[in-house]
């Protein structure tokens, strides 16, 4: 592994990552957990927060996979906070930095609606959330809504405008229950400034497609 990842503390990545499972799916492998450190150092450049705290937060926070049309989803970051605890105190670490990473990784997630209550917590929120915009969120929803087999969109209804969204079944309507939402719940003054940039990519790719299919 390149040493440059997880700069400035490569050590401890290379142990938190060797108590991991393989990697879930293309969209929750070591590229997102790269992709997540990049936004999490740019964030912290400007907000400040505890940076290795920080890396094990980034690296553990999906430590458990549930899938997304999983009924027990909402419970994913719970259990993954619960991991990275038995992981960190095997490790020795303090209990109240055990306790600081387990609630930034349970604060993390959109499904299980907690709202974050210190720095490292709105860092880590705020830049796993930017891996869901822009391109390269569209990028993986669409990867994940092919894992799971939903339809691009409904044929007969694309908007929703007569139904109700349905995004298990169409992967477009993802952006109206979802992806287009997440900018309006940014934490940090940084990250909603990144969002804001990464959302209009979002819009210009769904007013793209529309236009393609007729929509528009």
């Amino acid at each position: 592994m390149s040493p440059a990842l997880f700069s400035p503390h490569q050590s401890l990545a290379d142990t938190l990552l060797a108590r991991l499972p393989d990697a879930f799916d293309g969209a929750h492998d070591l590229a997102h957990l790269t992709r997540v450190w990049r936004n999490v150092q740019r964030l912290m450049a400007a907000e400040g927060g505890d940076s290795e705290l920080l890396l094990a937060a980034t690296l553990l926070h999906d430590g458990v996979h549930v899938p997304k049309n999983d009924p027990r989803r909402a419970q994913a970051s719970t259990l993954a906070a619960r991991q990275a605890r038995g992981i960190l105190v095997s490790l020795d670490w303090e209990a109240s930095r055990i306790e600081a990473v387990a609630h930034a990784i349970e604060a993390h997630s959109f499904s299980a609606g907690m709202a974050p209550q210190t720095l490292e917590a709105r860092i880590l929120q705020d830049a796993d959330r930017l891996d869901a915009l822009g391109a390269m969120g569209i990028a993986r929803c669409f990867y994940t809504a092919g894992l799971m087999g939903s339809a691009l969109y409904d044929p007969f209804d694309p908007q929703a405008i007569t139904r109700a969204l349905d995004d298990q079944r169409f992967t477009l309507d993802h952006f109206a229950t979802k992806l287009l939402t997440l900018k309006a719940g940014f934490q940090t003054a940084t990250g909603r400034q990144l969002a804001a940039e990464r959302h209009a990519r979002l819009v210009a790719f769904r007013d793209a497609l529309l236009d393609e299919i007729g929509e528009v």
